[in-house]
């Protein structure tokens, strides 16, 4: 006979839902244990009308749960870990972090909001996270297309609730008192409730005519330990943390670690107004990005990661001195170190009057208005009104390969729905496949670039083409310089040959470093431009 487990959790919809898949993940992995769910009602739950930033006391969502738990009238509990204080009681542990969840942000609009915005109107968006709150602002007032610069763009307007309840109000009648245009929440959250059939049969009527935005984490980190789920159980129950153990996963465990100690060191909790989001990038490792104020209103703007020696030749204090920077797109650093910044260079520019879409007919566009997901490799890509129109349909949708491409297609009136953030296609692959969003299958996407650029899955559209002409400026006066930041994998393959023997290469993550890896020249990876212009200026 099996033994019997009582896992206690909240009743919400997606607290219901994270505890089912434990409560599966554990008979799976433990065929001799049955999991039985307790619901509980918590103060969280109870109170609706007050923002969690005024609440008083820790352990709003969980302290009638820890209470079961510690009583012995259930064996284990299952919590977002985000809403959990850092000075649990000792009487309970932690016994498993498994695989986390995707950790974004998403805004949800509703079905009227792009046709409100394109009107004029400032979209009312629901949230009563001051994190969220402090990182927003700013960026949608770049990231949303059709309004004029220096009107809002947004108001922000508080909200409580679950998952379907805040979702709810999207669908509202426009102008009824609890209408919103958009609401934020975790991509977490709304992935599990998709996986799990009950929940995306309720869920079902809630996402149609919605309008998705997931937000970058390097400028809009989330909470830490977001998208990880904390199962504990009493410290003294050795039986059933054995059984935990199981689903316990390191990585997660060390992410969500690393995110906690800034929450401890700046002293937050759910009033806290910075985010702070692990990331993984293919040859930079282990990336932490950390944004907002911190309680004392001081802003927190940094990127922790294991950062190479200086280099070569640059002085022990840094100041700027060597060679003075050519017009090739360099900067000086003491020592002789002569830097050739390639993100800023002009040979990356389209030749606009000869530009590849130009010198088509309109029928080469016809793929472009037809295809439901498009990719934007950057913001040159959409050279003219005419391609701006073509990926502007109701029913199209746009990503982009970095922020500063998402907010110069938003200036052209293009609803971006989110982007690589200069990390490469492979670095959000796995978000573009999840089954919530409903997005095609990578050879399903049309990618407009240049004519030069290759790309390995999906329909290549060329919209423009580099000009020649800036390619014999960028080649001269090279010889002169010591290190080099690749802008992309095009502009390394045109000008390497110009470089001098010795030379430091470095690029951003992504397809450039796959360029330059297959080229066999030695290169360092940088999880940003703004991070290797600091270590030459170091």
């Amino acid at each position: 006979m099996k033994k019997i487990l009582k896992l206690g959790t909240r009743r919400s919809l997606l607290a219901w839902t994270q505890s089912s898949w434990v409560a599966r993940e554990i008979e799976k992995t433990s065929p001799d244990i049955a999991v039985e769910l307790v619901g509980i009602e918590t103060q969280g739950d109870r109170i609706q009308d007050i923002p969690l930033q005024k609440v008083e006391g820790k352990e709003f969502f969980v302290a009638e749960i820890d209470q079961a738990l510690r009583a012995g009238s259930v064996d284990l509990t299952v919590h977002s870990l985000k809403d959990l204080s850092l000075d649990r009681p000792s009487e309970f542990v932690s016994a498993a972090i498994p695989r986390r969840e995707n950790s974004r942000d998403v805004i949800l609009f509703g079905p009227h909001a792009r046709a409100r915005l394109a009107a004029g109107q400032a979209l009312k968006i629901g949230t009563s996270s001051p994190r969220r709150l402090e990182n927003l602002r700013g960026f949608l007032d770049r990231a949303l297309p059709f309004t004029e610069k220096g009107h809002p763009r947004a108001q922000f307007v508080e909200i409580r609730g679950n998952v379907n309840t805040r979702l709810s109000r999207v669908h509202e009648a426009v102008g009824a008192e609890k209408y919103l245009d958009g609401v934020v929440l975790a991509f977490a959250g709304l992935i599990r409730l998709n996986s799990d059939s009950e929940a995306r049969e309720k869920m079902a009527p809630l996402m149609r005519g919605i309008h998705w935005m997931v937000l970058p984490l390097t400028e809009n980190p989330t909470a830490p330990g977001q998208g990880a789920l904390a199962i504990e159980c009493r410290a003294n129950d050795s039986a059933v943390q054995g059984v935990l153990k199981k689903l316990d996963h390191a990585t997660s465990r060390a992410e969500v670690a690393a995110e906690r100690a800034i929450l401890r060191r700046s002293g937050g909790g759910c009033h806290q107004k910075f985010g702070a989001s692990a990331l993984t990038l293919d040859g930079v490792g282990k990336v932490l990005v950390i944004r907002g104020r911190d309680q004392a209103g001081v802003e927190m703007n940094e990127i922790q990661w294991d950062r190479p020696a200086k280099p070569a030749g640059l002085g022990a204090s840094g100041a700027a001195g060597g060679a003075a920077a050519g017009a090739a797109g360099g900067t000086a650093a003491a020592g002789g170190v002569r830097a050739w910044d390639g993100s800023l260079h002009r040979a990356e520019k389209a030749t606009r009057g000869q530009s590849a879409i130009q010198e088509a007919t309109h029928a080469r566009l016809d793929p472009v208005s037809q295809a439901s997901c498009v990719f934007v490799a950057h913001s040159r890509a959409v050279p003219t009104a005419e391609v701006a129109a073509a990926i502007s349909g109701p029913g199209q949708r746009v990503w982009t390969a970095g922020v500063q491409s998402w907010w110069k297609l938003a200036e052209k009136g293009i609803w971006v729905e989110g982007c690589a953030e200069g990390f490469g296609w492979d670095h959000i692959r796995k978000t573009l496949s999840e089954p919530i969003l409903g997005l095609s299958k990578p050879d399903g996407w049309v990618i407009l670039t240049h004519e030069d650029s290759s790309v390995e899955e999906g329909t290549k559209v060329a919209t423009y083409r580099i000009s020649e002409e800036s390619e014999r400026d960028a080649s001269q006066d090279l010889v002169g310089y010591t290190h080099f930041f690749w802008g992309s994998g095009t502009q390394f393959q045109k000008h390497i040959r110009h470089v001098p023997p010795g030379a430091h290469h470095a690029c951003g993550a992504g397809k450039t470093a796959k360029v330059l890896r297959d080229a066999g020249v030695a290169f360092q990876v940088f999880p940003s431009i703004e991070e290797w212009r600091k270590w030459i200026q170091n």
